[in-house]
């Protein structure tokens, strides 16, 4: 299971669980899923970071991005710096140790890297459930 933040094209936020990221593709591509408050059809993912703490895998969204800024660039650069400041930077290991840490119940550690779609489908059966987040170049 995987639990996304989801937003309407009115900016309103609620959350909700699927089985796998497929299944939200699935269903939002065939205009199954609306909005709690204004049943709008045009859901997105909200913007989302994994942190790892402990046993679990908590999926947090960041508070630092305004929802009303007007200039998106600017709300991803300041959420790629919030990850390289707070996260550890664990490149294409992610997969492994994602589960080092998922699986010791002593570990604190809050990582980032990058994983293959295959590769997160595996993580997600395990009931480790990851999002990505957009990774926009600082000086694009």
């Amino acid at each position: 299971m995987i639990k996304y933040t989801l937003k309407c094209h009115k900016e309103h936020e609620f959350e909700s669980w699927f089985s796998d990221s497929k299944e939200f593709d699935k269903l939002n591509k065939k205009r199954l899923l609306e909005c709690i408050y204004c049943n709008s059809k045009k859901i997105a993912k909200s913007i989302m970071a994994p942190r790892v703490k402990g046993a679990n895998l908590e999926i947090k969204s960041l508070d630092l991005i305004e929802k009303k800024s007007p200039d998106k660039k600017i709300e991803l650069i300041k959420l790629r710096e919030y990850v390289e400041k707070n996260f550890e930077f664990v490149g294409n290991n992610f997969k492994e140790k994602v589960r080092e840490i998922y699986y010791d119940k002593k570990s604190n550690k809050s990582i980032y890297g990058t994983t293959s779609e295959e590769d997160r489908e595996e993580l997600a059966d395990e009931g480790i459930e990851l999002l990505s987040i957009p990774w926009i170049s600082k000086d694009n």
